[in-house]
């Protein structure tokens, strides 16, 4: 089955495509399509999906995947929150820089809004509390874009937002959020690791069970 993904984020692309395989399905970036990058003018992660799946779906006529992810601090009142992925506002494209160039500028530009924010907050009862964050990913998948009932599914992965980023791996956030549980930031993990426990494979194992279950969606022979 050819499913459309609402993105033109590489690393995404292939992180969503290791957590799809078994399933007799082809991940097409959407960007490969000529389709441009959707509007995201919600508030919740699930409006923004839905709008961004709902663009690519009918861009393409045919079913799409769209996920829509951040970093929720409670401390910051939940922020980034939706806006994670433009916290310290737009970087300007600099001349002859390509999409990822310019992705890792912007994540810079977050990251360092961020530990400044949470620098300027005073601590409440432990560190921990006070710096305490989640990923969230929410998924949503159209057969097309008027679809009426959309597969949906969601993930949360807990962690501590460190003081200064740590680890080559990843994006986004990925240097600043540490996992207790694995004594590491999602940035020092392996990708196999990183597929088994972050937000986006807990979402993704609720939505192969969706496609397979509602979509009969198979494995390939």
């Amino acid at each position: 089955m050819r499913i459309v993904l609402a993105s033109n984020n590489a690393k995404k692309l292939v992180e969503l495509r290791a957590l799809l395989a078994g399933l007799d399905v082809q991940l097409v970036p959407q960007g490969e399509l000529g389709v441009s990058e959707a509007e995201e003018p919600h508030d919740t992660f699930v409006e923004n999906a839905l709008a961004k799946a709902r663009h690519a779906a009918r861009a393409t006529r045919c079913a799409a995947i769209a996920d829509d992810s951040g970093l929720c601090v409670p401390a910051l009142g939940g922020e980034p929150g939706v806006h994670s992925a433009v916290f310290a506002g737009a970087v300007p494209a600099a001349a002859g820089e390509d999409r990822e160039a310019r992705r890792r500028c912007q994540d810079a530009a977050n990251n360092a809004l961020l530990l400044e924010r949470l620098a300027a907050r005073p601590l409440r009862e432990a560190e921990a509390e006070a710096r305490s964050a989640h990923f969230t990913s929410t998924l949503v998948a159209l057969r097309h874009a008027d679809d009426p009932e959309p597969l949906i599914a969601t993930g949360r992965w807990q962690g501590i937002v460190l003081a200064a980023p740590r680890g080559a791996g990843g994006f986004g956030y990925d240097p600043l959020l540490f996992i207790p549980a694995l004594g590491a930031t999602v940035a020092e993990l392996p990708a196999d690791l990183k597929n088994q426990h972050s937000h986006r494979a807990q979402a993704m194992h609720v939505l192969r069970e969706l496609l397979v279950g509602v979509w009969r969606v198979s494995s390939p022979p």
